[in-house]
């Protein structure tokens, strides 16, 4: 008998950022543990519950006892368990006794140790679903991603929250579950205050249905996400909802039954930056703000609440009252921030602790000061507005605003520079020189921007790797792996031809010689490298074609995407497996040779030549190479790949005739030679030999 299994725990609210993780870890977990054991196909889907005050699942099929187990003792090897002639050997004769079993019952079959003789001894009844669910539940519990649990009352359980309640029903029936500290039962509690007493749950397919027709509460998350998001919209009519998913995640979270209203607050306010009331409204009061079709604020917001009541007046006065309060903070630090100017704010810099081992914010600044003026100067951007913008970027951490809300910090200071009387592209470098602060976050615009934003991500990698705290694991205090990332997509994406190995030297170079271990530039390429590698595979490109290009010296990330288009153009022609392979081939003869050091300095001597393949490849050669030289110098890397193409017949041939170790070492040097200037045309681009099969 199989039905659908039904569990729910009942706590006091849930930390609201976690919620949805908990739902789907707990559901997953139990599937997986369940499908083990063979109560439930491997396949079959899950629903997570994941609400305020309870967490919960139901699965489909789930069977009422575990199929019976045949349990299989291993014999002897086939060779040693019979004679030449057939007839058991006397090991298989008192292996079949200690079984208790005739030789006639034993079985043969293969494992991973080769073809052995079996015996069946018993069958193992299954367990009861009621058996085995207390401890895979509990197991499953102890998956969750809880960094810290709570106990309460007297007793010793532990989670992430007190615990009230819990239900598990196989079908109809109530299993005798013990977790916790509770037994199983079939009632539930609805909402705090729309619902009343006890609901009692008969089946377990009506949970759902019933828990939101009698408790008012929708326990799945992403239903109740996209009820909230379609109210939302619903109530902002014309106007836009200036506000990103992870609000609605943290609010979907927060509340059981959504109410949304909409409130006001007055429009003496907006004379704030509206980042700074945006951020007030959605951090400290969950609000959603309203702004019109351009993303200008509006003195209008929308809350949701958790009471549904057809007189919400009070509810929408109290929360404009709160928010009143909060937005004459943010004016008021606004305005006393004004009063004193960034470049006055400097010096008070060095009483702030960059790194213990890397000196004070103020040393820091001197350091961008020098390398964003450098990097203005490659790009011939102006130095002096880089040098300006870079000495003020950090200033406003010494602001109110920025000290109440750290999210602002750039922002700020492109308002405050402004207000100071700085030219307009410092203010914006200045707000640039975050960017980009996550995976798909906007890029620093315009040359002094970028110049900008990236000495402040280079003179962290460079500090942070030369003294030992480059990421590990999950760990990234200092936010390395993001900074990396940074760095890649301002010059990849923006096509800045810069180069990355003479950008890691001047930021090394900006600290003192003793500071940095001597190995951090090394280090930090092969960082920059593998987050690259990353970032090119989350795009779409393959391990091979990655590595092809990545293998070569990384120098203009901008030519990346250039490269790896052309190697994926290259592989797909007919010859490209078999000049990979060649070229593989010539890698290792150069390798095992004692002559192939000389052979790469030396051109090939044609007067030397024995064979026609000889002659043949030098001339394919002499064609080919002024066509792929003239193809890399305007950069159409396709197009030199697949000129290389024209050489797998000369290649194929070479390799067939020619004898390239030969005994007459004045021969074996010139013919390493010629491979040698082969080997140096075909990996220009990339280094096909990695795009072998």
């Amino acid at each position: 008998m199989s039905a659908a299994l039904l569990i729910e725990l009942r706590t006091e609210e849930l930390p609201p950022k976690q919620l949805a993780r908990l739902g789907d870890t707990l559901a997953s977990s139990l599937q997986a543990l369940l499908a083990a054991q063979q109560f439930v196909a491997a396949d079959t889907p899950v629903q997570a519950y994941a609400s305020p005050r309870r967490l919960g699942l139901l699965l489909p099929g789930v069977a009422a006892r575990q199929p019976d187990r045949t349990v299989e003792r291993r014999g002897p090897s086939e060779a040693a368990a019979f004679k030449p002639d057939g007839t058991p050997t006397p090991a298989l004769s008192g292996f079949a006794r200690s079984c208790g079993v005739p030789v006639e019952a034993l079985t043969r079959a293969t494992d991973a140790k080769g073809q052995s003789v079996f015996a069946h001894v018993s069958v193992q009844p299954g367990q009861t679903l009621a058996q085995a669910l207390p401890e895979l539940l509990a197991t499953a519990l102890s998956r969750l991603p809880v960094a810290k649990v709570m106990r309460w009352g007297a007793g010793e359980a532990q989670f992430v929250r007190p615990v009230h309640g819990l239900v598990v029903l196989h079908g109809p029936d109530v299993l005798p579950v013990s977790v916790l500290g509770l037994t199983a039962g079939r009632s539930t509690l609805g909402h705090r205050f729309l619902s009343h007493g006890p609901i009692e749950i008969a089946e377990a397919q009506d949970y759902a249905a019933l828990l939101e027709s009698r408790g008012r509460v929708i326990a799945d998350f992403g239903a109740r996400r996209a009820r909230i998001a379609a109210a939302l919209q619903a109530a902002a009519g014309d106007a836009r909802v200036l506000a990103e998913d992870a609000l609605l995640d943290e609010v979907t979270a927060l509340v059981e039954w959504q109410a949304v209203l909409e409130g006001q607050f007055d429009p003496e306010f907006l004379s704030v930056p509206q980042e700074c009331l945006i951020l007030s409204m959605q951090q400290h009061q969950k609000y959603f703000p309203l702004g019109d079709a351009q993303g200008r604020l509006l003195p209008r917001f929308l809350l949701v609440s958790n009471l549904d009541t057809p007189t919400p007046e009070a509810i929408v006065r109290g929360n404009e009252r709160v928010l009143r309060a909060r937005l004459s903070d943010a004016r008021f630090f606004f305005e006393q921030d004004r009063k004193t100017r960034l470049a006055d704010r400097l010096p008070r810099l060095a009483d702030v602790v960059y790194h213990n081992r890397l000196g004070s914010m103020l040393a820091r600044v001197g350091r961008l000061e020098r390398l964003a003026g450098t990097v203005a100067d490659l790009l011939g951007a102006d130095a002096a507005a880089a040098r300006r913008a870079a000495q003020l970027m950090k200033a406003d951490l010494l602001t109110d605003m920025v000290g109440e809300f750290p999210e602002l910090q750039g922002l700020m200071g492109r308002h405050y520079a402004l207000h100071d009387g700085e030219a307009a592209d410092v203010a914006d470098a200045i707000a640039a020189h975050y960017h980009p602060r996550f995976a798909q976050d906007s890029l620093p615009q315009g040359a002094l921007g970028a110049a900008v934003a990236l000495a402040d991500k280079l003179d962290t990698l460079a500090g942070m790797h030369g003294i030992g705290q480059a990421p590990t694991g999950d760990r990234d205090p200092f936010g390395l792996r993001r900074a990396a990332l940074g760095v890649i997509r301002i010059l990849m994406e923006q096509g800045l031809p810069l180069e990355l190995p003479q950008l890691l030297q001047h930021a090394v170079d900006g600290f003192p010689p003793e500071t940095l271990a001597p190995a951090t530039l090394s280090e930090l390429t092969e960082f920059l490298r593998e987050r690259l590698r990353g970032v090119l595979r989350e795009r779409g490109y393959s391990a091979e074609e990655t590595d092809s290009v990545l293998s070569q010296p990384l120098v203009r990330l901008d030519r990346v995407p250039l490269r790896l288009d052309a190697v994926r153009a290259f592989r797909a022609l007919p010859e490209a497996q078999a000049l990979a392979a060649a070229n593989k081939r010539i890698r290792n003869l150069l390798r095992k040779s004692t002559e192939a050091d000389a052979a790469h300095l030396l051109p090939p001597d044609p007067a030397r030549f024995m064979e026609a393949a000889e002659r043949a490849l030098h001339d394919a050669l002499l064609a080919v190479e002024p066509d792929v030289d003239n193809h890399l110098v305007h950069l159409d890397y396709t197009a030199a790949l697949c000129r290389l193409a024209s050489l797998r017949e000369p290649v194929d041939r070479f390799f067939t005739d020619v004898m390239v170790l030969c005994e007459d070492a004045a021969l074996r040097a010139n013919r390493l030679a010629l491979l040698a200037r082969l080997e140096r045309l075909m990996n220009q681009v990339a280094d096909i030999s990695r795009l072998g099969a």
